[in-house]
């Protein structure tokens, strides 16, 4: 099994990723405005599912930062670590604001819509964690 864990500051000076920790392939949230920041946290093939890769990505909004619609490669698990994200996934209806501490699921072949810092005075972060295929582009922005 390979794990990797990584502080930011060590994961950017990394020379080579994976193809599916490139820039182009982080959630589109790290392609946003400066303020805006993914960092991969950790990444291992799952050794009980062939072809199967965990990533765990943090994601940093400034107040009443936003993220453009997109979907995901795989599977994905949101946990709020500090604020409050307002969230709206194709399969789980209506927009909602999630608080710290609160979780959601965006199974695959699902769009979200909207992803965006509630609070247009605090920062908010969030945790995602991908179960996808190898290799796979996590995020890919809507058309």
């Amino acid at each position: 099994m390979r794990i990797t864990h990584c502080s930011p500051m060590r994961m950017l000076r990394r020379a080579a990723l994976p193809a599916a920790l490139t820039a182009a392939a982080l959630p589109v949230h790290a392609q946003q405005p400066p303020a805006n920041r993914a960092t991969v946290a950790f990444s291992t093939q799952l050794p009980n599912v062939p072809g199967k890769s965990l990533t765990a990505v943090v994601v940093r909004y400034a107040p009443g930062e936003a993220s453009g619609p997109h979907h995901h490669a795989g599977s994905v698990f949101v946990y709020v670590l500090s604020g409050a994200i307002r969230s709206q996934v194709s399969t789980n209806g209506p927009a909602k604001v999630y608080q710290a501490g609160e979780s959601f699921f965006e199974p695959p072949g699902s769009d979200h819509l909207v992803s965006a810092n509630a609070s247009a005075t605090e920062p908010a972060s969030l945790l995602a964690i991908f179960v996808a295929d190898d290799g796979a582009v996590l995020t890919t922005p809507n058309k």
